[in-house]
């Protein structure tokens, strides 16, 4: 992952694909579960607001999010491939490990 870049690009070609970190529960004070979000954004502020947005959206109560960074390239494993694909067509991509 490149975190030191800012601009919402990678490499200064295609959208820049952010990778953030956490736990998240269902219910207020419940068990948390790990996550992973992947989405394009033009900034770190922007990409937690929108993940925290899409967070809500799917009904989870409370999001701890842990790490935020930038993914220079597609993985090679599922489920963050197809995850990374659709953040590149503009998705904010939940993966929610049970």
């Amino acid at each position: 992952m490149n975190s030191d870049n800012d601009n919402g690009r990678v490499d200064g070609e295609s959208p820049a694909v952010f990778i953030i970190i956490g736990q998240v529960s269902l219910e207020k004070d419940g068990d948390k579960r790990p996550l992973h979000v992947m989405l394009t954004a033009p900034d770190e502020d922007t990409a937690v607001r929108l993940c925290l947005d899409a967070l809500t959206a799917k009904g989870f109560a409370e999001a701890d999010l842990d790490q935020i960074g930038l993914m220079s390239e597609m993985p090679d494993e599922e489920p963050h491939a197809s995850a990374y694909q659709g953040a590149l067509e503009g998705e904010v991509a939940i993966i929610a490990f049970e």
